[in-house]
């Protein structure tokens, strides 16, 4: 049983979420400003603030992601600024290797962090505007396996398509994701109104 509480600040996340959506729409001409309004509330009161991705699996992200893939719930994010994501983040984004695949990875830093190699050869940089940083949790993996930014470097924030929240492996081995601990506060009402645990493993595809 969700709380008044609960309700409330997950309808001040939606809120907040199709203002920002709509107004995206409207500054780049896909709807006018008489559209705007009804598009704010058609997707507070019809739209979702979470979609289930189906991944592959694989070893980079283990133990949050199954080697043999599962379901994931992924969370919106309309305005990918400082106050939505955050370092320690668990994203799905666009694979920078395969454009047409989507990758899961850690946030291990945003914009205007100083990077430092271990390689003394390599001359340490500072992310640029928009870039962010994504590991792979799996550390015994090396570089090449873990197919994360020390292999193909900065990676554009518009990129991102969304914070894994929970990781559906199997009917009975399931979980919240761990995120920062912004995130998971600001998740913590949506995980409790949107998540359908029975249906992801209804509809799990592995």
């Amino acid at each position: 049983m969700v709380s008044l509480s609960t309700w409330f600040r997950y309808a001040a996340h939606k809120f907040e979420y199709s203002i920002s959506l709509s107004w995206k729409k409207y500054n780049v001409g896909q709807i006018n400003s008489t559209e705007l309004t009804d598009a704010i509330w058609k997707n507070f009161f019809q739209g979702k603030l979470t979609y289930t991705h189906w991944t592959k699996g694989g070893e980079a992200m283990a133990p949050i992601v199954s080697p043999t893939g599962g379901a994931l719930l992924v969370r919106k994010l309309a305005n990918l600024s400082p106050t939505q994501v955050f370092v320690g983040d668990v994203v799905l984004l666009k694979d920078p290797e395969k454009s047409d695949d989507l990758i899961i990875r850690r946030l291990a830093a945003l914009e205007g962090y100083e990077m430092v190699s271990n390689d003394e050869k390599d001359e340490p940089f500072v992310l640029e505007k928009d870039q962010c940083w994504v590991l792979a949790d799996n550390q015994a993996l090396k570089p090449k396996e873990a197919r994360d930014s020390r292999l193909f470097g900065p990676v554009p924030m518009t990129d991102i398509l969304g914070r894994v929240i929970y990781s559906l492996r199997t009917a009975v081995d399931h979980g919240p994701v761990e995120n920062s601990r912004m995130a998971m506060n600001q998740d913590a009402p949506v995980l409790a109104v949107e998540l359908d645990v029975e249906e992801m493993a209804k509809n799990n595809k592995t």
